[in-house]
Order: C-alpha cells, then structure tokens, then sequence
C-alpha cells in the first residue's frame, strides 16, 4: 500500500514538475516579442563598444559607472547601473545585445542572431562628432558594421530566412545630442552653417543611413529625439545662475520637429516601414519641471563628478559619488541615472500618443 502510495506521489510530483517547466518554457517564448535589436547611437546607449577603442576617451570602463549594474562593476555603461538598451531589451524578453566590437574575435556567428549593439559613446550623426572625445564609432561606420552582420546572417539563415527574421526586429536609433553640442560648442561650425541649416543636415544625414537600413532589411525602427540638453549639468555649471542653455534646447526642438516630418516622409518613400518616434524633450522637460512627481529631489547636479554641480571633472574614480541614485535624474555631467532612463524606457514602451508618435514600442511590435 505504501510502496504504491508513493509511487504515484512520485509521478504527481514528476507530472508537476514537467508542468511547471512547460509553463515557464511557454512563458519565455511569450516573453520575447521581437527576434532581435539592433542598437545604433551613442554613448546613451553604448553597452561597451568603446572599450575597445584603444585611443578613445570617451570610455566608461572604470569606477564608479556601473555601481549599481548588476555585477556591481563597470561594464562600459555611462551610467550608475543599466541604460536605455538594457531596459529595452528586458521590456522585449531579450538579453542586452552585445557590443558588436566584442564579437570580432569570436567564430561563433550565431552570436547575432538576437541582435547586435553598434552604439559608441561620443558618437555622432556626422563622422566629425566624436573629434573632442579622440575616437568613436560615427553612425556611418555604425551603419558598415552592420552590413557585415546582415551579410552573415543571409549566410546563416538564406535570404528569405533573414528577411523575414529582420523584419520583426527592431532597430533602435538614440543620436544626434553630440551633433548638436558640438555645433553650439565649436565657433568653426558656426560660421559654416546657421543653426537652421544644420539641423537640417542632421535629418538628412540621418535619413541616409535609415535607407541604408531598410536596403538591408530593416522594417521596424525605433527612434528618440533628442533630450532637453541645454540643462544637463555640463551645459548649466556655464552659467553663473545655474540656468539651462535655452538656445541649445530651442534648436533641440527644431531638430526634433525635422526629424518627426523626415520619418513621416520616409514611410511614405519606403513600403512596409513602421516606426515608433519617442518624444524625449517632453518627458524630461517633465521630469524637470515636476522632479517630486517621478521620485527626485535633484535636477541640477550630477550624482558623480568633481566641482560646480559635480559638473567640472567628469565621473572618474577619484570623483564623488551620492548615496542615493534614485534622487538623481543625471548620474554625471552628461547621462541620466539608472532610475531616469527607467523613465524613459517605460514610457517609449507603453506611452500615449503625446510621446510615441504614431505609436509605442508595444504597438510597433504587433504592426
């Protein structure tokens, strides 16, 4: 009687087992809502790429960036913990895509298949961006390295194998706030073009390399404008009075306004392209103006630096840190804080139609 009692407790037990891991086996495959991301842009969204630049400052590979990342160490994250990639790409079901500079060396090319990030802090739409910071990734040379990924996968999957797989990926495109630092940075850029001009240039220059994207597969683009930058901590520790660089975010606006109507346009030219634009300047002139409303008391400084504002020496080792993360909408003088891009990322995914024009990242997914 026993011997028989626990034989079937065992097979219950076996049978629940099995339902459990079908559950979650059925739960993963729900989970993930896109094949792969493919990440382009700048230091925003770089998971790495630039550490392995040899002659590029523009690194992140040192304390204190990354205290609050998984590991508790930095990984090449211009930020406290995660970024916008990483917190895309959990939203998705995905891993982080890797840095596309870490696979180089590997032979392994399946390694693309969930997708790839090109992103380099410093990096800009024009190749010229990244001069001050010694060496990036420009979003041209961004764009090549991709090409070579598509290549592989045409190799590994056949065309229509990676066609249709691309065209349920995601491509993730977060630049051009170096471009426009640079232009009311540099005196020489200023006498070459008016600020109308070059905002101009900049959605052209970008709208190229989208069509470069769509030739080689892309479908599905997720693009963000760029952010009130005239008030991160490196624009307002130039200011006695701590104010906001309101030139520098008036044409952030106007830039932002050239890039809506250019992907409009582009829809139109290009058959089957969907798109998801993120209002950035909205939801951080929000965060802004009401900080208590999404958790923070601090809006001026950044959480790691030396000097005014922490703005005057970047986040180095022998900077300062604050204890609390969470107060901070800017972790040094130029990145948000884990905690804001958190911000960010939930609402480019589930937003209304005020930020994600004409849809959110969920809704890109199902079109």
């Amino acid at each position: 009687m026993d011997d028989g009692r626990g034989f079937r407790v065992k097979n219950l037990l076996l049978f629940l087992l099995f339902f459990c891991l079908l559950s979650l086996s059925m739960e993963f495959s729900r989970a993930q809502m896109v094949p792969a991301v493919f990440v382009f842009g700048d230091s925003l969204v770089d998971v790495g790429n630039n550490n392995y630049l040899p002659v590029s400052i523009a690194k992140a590979d040192f304390p204190h960036n990354g205290i609050d990342f998984p590991t508790k160490k930095p990984t090449g994250r211009f930020s406290n913990g995660k970024n916008a990639a990483d917190l895309l790409a959990e939203k998705l079901g995905l891993p982080s895509s890797p840095p596309y500079l870490s696979l180089l060396k590997k032979t392994d090319e399946s390694s693309y298949i969930n997708g790839v990030s090109f992103a380099s802090g410093g990096a800009g739409i024009f190749n010229g961006t990244d001069q001050t910071y010694g060496q990036s990734i420009p979003l041209l040379k961004q764009v090549d390295n991709y090409i070579v990924v598509y290549k592989s996968l045409v190799q590994q999957m056949g065309p229509s194998g990676a066609e249709k797989h691309l065209s349920k990926a995601l491509f993730t495109i977060v630049i051009g706030s170096n471009d426009m630092l640079d232009y009311f940075g540099s005196s020489d850029l200023r006498k070459k073009s008016t600020p109308q001009q070059f905002v101009d240039l900049m959605a052209n220059t970008l709208k190229g390399q989208l069509k470069r994207l769509y030739e080689t597969g892309a479908r599905k683009f997720v693009l963000t404008g760029i952010g009130v930058i005239g008030c991160i901590p490196a624009e307002r520790v130039k200011n006695k009075t701590h104010e906001c660089n309101e030139e520098c975010n008036f044409w952030s606006v106007k830039y932002n306004d050239e890039l809506k109507a250019m992907l409009k346009g582009l829809k139109s030219e290009r058959q089957g392209i969907n798109y998801s634009y993120f209002d950035t300047y909205s939801i951080m002139q929000n965060v802004i103006q009401k900080p208590s409303s999404y958790g923070f008391n601090e809006i001026e400084s950044a959480c790691c630096g030396l000097g005014d504002l922490k703005a005057k020496v970047p986040c180095v080792p022998i900077a300062k840190y604050c204890s609390n993360r969470k107060d901070h909408v800017f972790w040094d003088l130029y990145h948000p804080t884990e905690a804001t891009a958190r911000i960010f990322v939930d609402t480019l995914f589930d937003g209304p139609s005020q930020y994600c024009i004409p849809m959110n990242v969920r809704q890109l997914v199902s079109a």
